[in-house]
């Protein structure tokens, strides 16, 4: 696909052009949706607005990374929609039989009780994400999960880089924080305590466990 001619004859005008962006990142905007409401009704309401905003906005597209424009816009879109949650009666995740958690984690290969164990750990990092801040739940979400440079979160959000890496190491110390309560079902190797007494054990685990077995094996849906 060459994403720069796409760009520029959306920027025309050329629908063909702009839904042949849509159809190359509309799996990536689901995801980020998804991910920071945690609903997929809302999410796939929040991605549709998303692309119809970034339509009616190609003519003012600058330059850089559409990428990262396109994030900013799918963000908002969510930041819109929890605004609007919070004004109407919420249903749990744990509740909602339409989420089915072993699509999502299924790994074959594996023994049922270790299948087991990573589902339960499945929900709990997901119920994490759920308490995290907005900001945070975000930037969380397109670094650990999606992957993205800090550059790119920045440009992205509108935000600084120390804001991104501030806001990423505040949420992954929640998380972290979370997780002490269910150590029991992370792989041994991140079962790490501090025998000393000074806590750099346990803080030492969380960036690898994120960015390794949350992401690679808990956290991120194939979409081929």
């Amino acid at each position: 696909m060459d994403e720069p001619a796409l760009v520029d004859a959306a920027r025309g005008g050329d629908r063909e052009a702009f839904n042949r962006l849509v159809v190359h990142y509309q799996s990536l905007a689901y995801n980020v949706a998804f991910r920071i409401l945690s609903d997929p009704d809302a999410a796939a309401d929040a991605t549709q607005d998303a692309f119809i905003s970034a339509y009616r906005a190609m003519p003012r597209f600058r330059g850089g990374s559409f990428r990262s424009w396109l994030l900013r816009i799918v963000t908002n879109a969510c930041y819109d929609q929890l605004r609007a949650k919070k004004r109407r009666p919420t249903t749990s995740l744990d509740a909602d039989p339409d989420i089915d958690w072993e699509e999502w984690t299924v790994d074959d290969g594996e023994r049922p009780e270790e299948f087991a164990e990573r589902q339960a750990l499945s929900q709990v990092i997901q119920q994490g994400l759920e308490a995290l801040p907005d900001d945070q739940r975000t930037v969380i979400v397109l670094s650990d999960i999606q992957g993205l440079r800090y550059g790119e979160i920045a440009e992205a959000l509108g935000i600084s880089l120390g804001t991104v890496k501030s806001r990423l190491n505040r949420g992954r110390r929640k998380l972290q924080d979370l997780l002490q309560g269910h150590m029991e079902l992370l792989p041994a190797r991140y079962r790490l305590y501090d025998r000393g007494g000074g806590g750099a054990g346990v803080m030492s685990w969380l960036a690898g466990w994120v960015t390794d077995y949350c992401v690679a094996r808990l956290l991120r849906r194939e979409t081929d």
